[in-house]
């Protein structure tokens, strides 16, 4: 969710806001309650929410999971259990 940059036009006030991006511009300054809030042009920053956004998309090579990995199934040809389906996904 962005991080937006706030300025009030009559008492100089800044404020930033957590909003999405389809929530309306803010208007009333929380400081002096004026409608002359301004949205500034600023590069608005983010706040990322949910599990996995390091562990899955920037860890290489064996640190990707750090949770463990999932064993594979007892009749899985991989462990030798020899399930000869063609359906096993670990090859």
């Amino acid at each position: 969710m962005p991080i937006y940059e706030y300025q009030c036009q009559a008492c100089g006030h800044e404020h930033e806001a957590l909003q999405k991006m389809s929530d309306p511009v803010l208007v009333h300054c929380p400081a002096c309650s004026r409608p002359e809030l301004m949205k500034k042009i600023s590069a608005a920053g983010f706040r990322l929410k949910g599990g996995g956004w390091y562990e899955t998309d920037f860890k290489s090579g064996n640190k990707k999971n750090v949770a463990g990995e999932a064993s594979a199934p007892a009749s899985c040809s991989s462990t030798g259990g020899g399930c000869g389906s063609g359906a096993c996904s670990v090859q």
